[in-house]
């Protein structure tokens, strides 16, 4: 890799900007000063230092981010707020971008990052990652809605994976239930909880295989991830 490039990948500034530090003899590697911009690291062996202090190269970056409803789940849209304007300039780059979706008025857990082997894995439908999701429902849901959600629902001529309907609190109008899908169809839950006649008036992803949205994270906040977070993820 370059040094302008580790550089600016470690965040120092941007390419021109790092090159005008590397001029002023500002940059050493392995405790010399380098002065071109040129000069080949290799990040996991050399020893490169800003004004004598170490500077450390990562390649990803794992984050949770509970998110709020009112923004999209992309790295840009042209007439919503998204996920990535909630980053703040320090922990933003470029390369960052969501693990799948949720909708818009969807609240909850969405992991944010720019290892795209990993979201692949956790996205690909072979892999069957539960997401765990709360929900508020108009109506009250039955033992045969949860019978119908293990055989499958037929969703656009397709029936849905065996999914879990955990209900946890049932009023005479509403319900409030959990649910375990293995798979991530197109406004999923609201659509299974639809074609049992009722309908998801508020629903927040909680879980995402073994990583939960833990319950100290405000809506809009984000953290990252521990080792032992990204270790289960990566299973």
């Amino acid at each position: 890799m370059r040094l302008d490039k580790f550089l600016a990948e470690v965040g120092l500034g941007s390419r021109k900007e790092v090159k005008q530090l590397i001029k002023k003899g500002q940059i050493s590697v392995n405790q010399q000063i380098e002065k071109s911009e040129k000069k080949q690291v290799e990040p996991e062996k050399d020893q490169i230092a800003f004004q004598g202090e170490p500077l450390h190269y990562q390649e990803f970056y794992y984050y949770l981010l509970h998110k709020p409803a009112g923004v999209v789940s992309a790295t840009e849209d042209s007439r919503d707020r998204t996920v990535m304007d909630l980053f703040a300039p320090v922990d933003y780059r470029s390369d960052l971008f969501p693990v799948g979706r949720l909708d818009k008025d969807t609240e909850g857990l969405l992991l944010i990052t720019n290892d795209g082997q990993l979201a692949h894995e956790l996205l690909s439908p072979k892999k069957h990652v539960e997401k765990e999701y709360f929900a508020k429902v108009a109506g009250v849901m039955t033992v045969e809605d949860q019978q119908r959600f293990v055989e499958g629902i037929l969703l656009d001529g397709e029936k849905t994976l065996p999914a879990e309907l955990l209900i946890d609190e049932t009023t005479a109008d509403s319900s409030k239930v959990r649910i375990i899908l293995h798979e991530g169809k197109f406004h999923q839950v609201k659509r299974m909880v639809k074609a049992c006649g009722k309908e998801v008036t508020y629903l927040k992803r909680i879980r995402m295989g073994d990583l939960e949205l833990p319950s100290g994270l405000v809506k809009g906040n984000y953290r990252l991830l521990t080792a032992e977070e990204i270790a289960s993820l990566k299973g």
